[in-house]
């Protein structure tokens, strides 16, 4: 049966509510479908846990980190899972190098509208060893490097900002940034820098629709601990694990996907996730 239309008249589509199921059960997904996520530090421990979580959110993701084979494997997972991965073998604490890899990833990506600033590295010792070359190497990463990452990404965040109305820059700072530790006070002090720079980054940023977060973790089980020569903080560490579980990278990995996939007005500015026994 035909059903005549006089010229003035449109069809109407009937609406498909299957169609309309898929598309949210999809969004409901791949929450972050659709944007560009850099990860330094992305070789191991919270790095490459959020990198695979956010590319199985749906997130286009650059690794950025010094380990060329961890970076191809990561990359390799992420493309057999059905993402998007490109590996960038990068030290953050080469300015020259970050801004050569911003360069490529707005190239091959597009610009960044995610950035999980999380590279680091934590040696405690005591103040009266003068282990001026251990406090340098906690300096130049935990806070020359953050600098350079931000230096180099801002420019992209505003720019998606402008084209899709939502950017993160998520630093990863550490309890340490307002705790009080022994044998850790550059780590610690590296940590103040970076929650407290974040607040003011935001006082910058928040203005223009970038959403900034300084991410305070507690304890986690990562590669970190593995660099602790200090016996005094190995003793601490031991026993803290001793009295309740640690944090895995995965439960990082899960918040920073979730503070992302907020609706853009909506900007969780500095967040503690601790392990449930630790006070």
């Amino acid at each position: 049966m035909s059903t005549s239309l006089s010229p003035d008249a449109s069809p109407t589509e009937p609406r498909n509510t299957t169609n309309d199921a898929t598309r949210d059960e999809a969004a409901r997904h791949r929450p972050l479908a659709g944007r560009v996520a850099v990860v330094s530090g992305a070789s191991s421990g919270i790095g490459a846990a959020t990198a695979e979580h956010l590319a199985e959110l749906g997130a286009r993701v650059a690794l950025l980190a010094r380990r060329v084979e961890r970076l191809d494997a990561l990359a390799a997972r992420v493309d057999a899972a059905g993402g998007t991965a490109l590996p960038l073998a990068v030290d953050v604490t080469d300015e020259a190098a970050v801004q050569a890899a911003a360069k490529r990833v707005a190239a091959e990506l597009g610009d960044a509208d995610l950035v999980l600033n999380n590279a680091g590295v934590m040696l405690p010792s005591p103040v009266e060893a003068v282990a001026t070359d251990v406090w340098r190497r906690q300096l130049d990463l935990n806070a020359g490097g953050v600098l350079n990452v931000v230096g180099a990404f801002v420019p992209q965040l505003l720019r998606s900002v402008d084209e899709r109305g939502v950017a993160d820059l998520v630093n990863v700072s550490s309890v340490a940034a307002f705790g009080v530790f022994a044998r850790f006070a550059v780590y610690s002090g590296t940590k103040a820098f970076v929650s407290h720079m974040s607040r003011n980054l935001r006082a910058e940023l928040g203005p223009r629709g970038v959403r900034v977060t300084a991410l305070e973790p507690g304890i986690v089980g990562t590669e970190l601990q593995d660099h602790v020569t200090d016996e005094n903080a190995l003793e601490w560490l031991a026993s803290t694990r001793s009295q309740h579980e640690w944090l895995v990278p995965e439960d990082i990995a899960t918040t920073v996907g979730f503070l992302a996939s907020l609706p853009p007005r909506v900007n969780l500015q500095q967040l503690t996730v601790l392990p449930t026994g630790q006070v």
